[in-house]
């Protein structure tokens, strides 16, 4: 698949510290899309990872997706029928529990300025993520891929750090 064949509102879905930020950061700039951060809509900015209120969120992904260029990252069910509705793309990744659990020991230890970081604060391990990960995140694998399966959008799925790192370079979207 081309990465022009997703068209101009491409969603990235796929589990926590699996690639979907900085996969969506270099798809915005090889195709001059926005690159619109869930993560960063959803929690306020200078805080621990606080929640914003459920509507001032919502009213900030629905401003997101009505514009006409953009790549998304974050999965937020709450808003995803209407940004099923105004997507003309989807990309699945679906990397294993034991890469997402490392891939957040290493950003939270490691990275000070990671693609889709909470402006003002550096990650740090937290036990309900750590839980989110490795309990919550299973569960969700199921609906994820039921859903992907469902869209009629062109689609493309990911299943190992392996098949993301290739995409990079069929896609030329390395730095």
């Amino acid at each position: 698949m081309k990465l022009s064949d997703l068209g101009d509102r491409i969603c990235i879905l796929g589990p926590s510290n699996s690639g979907k930020s900085t996969l969506a950061d270099a798809i915005a700039r090889k195709r001059g899309l926005e690159p619109v951060h869930l993560d960063l809509l959803h929690h306020l900015p200078n805080t621990d990872w606080e929640p914003r209120p459920k509507g001032e969120f919502i009213a900030l992904h629905d401003a997101a997706i009505a514009g006409e260029r953009w790549v998304m990252d974050g999965n937020y069910s709450i808003c995803m029928p209407q940004r099923f509705q105004r997507a003309t793309g989807l990309i699945l990744l679906d990397i294993s529990t034991p890469a997402s659990l490392l891939r957040y020991f290493k950003r939270s230890w490691f990275e000070t300025n990671r693609r889709g970081a909470l402006e003002g604060r550096r990650d740090s391990v937290k036990w309900d993520m750590i839980h989110h990960i490795a309990v919550t995140t299973p569960k969700n694998r199921q609906r994820y891929q039921a859903m992907f399966e469902e869209l009629d959008l062109p689609k493309l799925q990911l299943s190992s750090l392996r098949e993301i790192k290739r995409c990079f370079g069929q896609w030329d979207l390395a730095r």
